[in-house]
């Protein structure tokens, strides 16, 4: 689940079969009961609906943590963690940095740092489409050490400086789901 869309779709979903949840986060759902193969079936078939799945795979269940851990961090919270990100990442999973960064390079093909570039990116798009922040106010929140390093990295990714984005008529940003 990457979306507060996609947690309402599961809720609904788990509510229909009777089924009763301990947590409900992105990414992951604790269910109290003991689900039957038929109960199995039916969650997975009502997911796959809305396009989502259920994962048993461990790698895949564990890229999917780390995969919110990060849109959560950047999407949905006002102020990233002043802690290195990859200390941040550990301590949530619960697992060491090293092996959680080799999965998911192992599957995903991008490393978690560039996969949390790529996010924040998406972030800065986002604020600066509001216009309520100056790209100053933005650099700071989003933890860039400049303004210059903001910029430069926003460039690479986008091809476009921050200023001629925030001036183009049609602004493209891209779905969390397929950054």
């Amino acid at each position: 689940m990457v979306s507060l869309r996609c947690k309402m779709v599961v809720k609904e979903a788990l509510e229909k079969l009777g089924l009763h949840y301990i947590i409900l986060e992105l990414g992951s759902v604790e269910i109290m009961d003991d689900l039957t193969n038929n109960q199995r079936k039916e969650l997975h078939q009502t997911l796959l609906k809305s396009g989502l799945e259920l994962m048993d795979d461990k790698k895949a269940v564990l890229i999917e943590k780390i995969k919110n851990i990060i849109i959560e961090m950047v999407h949905y919270t006002d102020e990233l963690p002043k802690v290195n990100y990859s200390d941040y990442i550990s301590e949530k999973v619960g697992l060491d940095y090293t092996h959680i960064s080799k999965v998911f390079s192992e599957v995903k093909g991008i490393t978690i740092e560039h996969f949390i570039i790529a996010h924040k990116i998406e972030r800065v798009k986002e604020l600066l489409l509001y216009d309520e922040l100056n790209l100053t106010q933005i650099s700071y929140m989003m933890n860039y050490s400049s303004v210059a390093h903001l910029s430069k990295q926003f460039k690479k990714v986008t091809g476009l400086t921050p200023r001629f984005f925030k001036q183009l008529k049609d602004k493209k940003r891209i779905a969390l789901e397929n950054v």
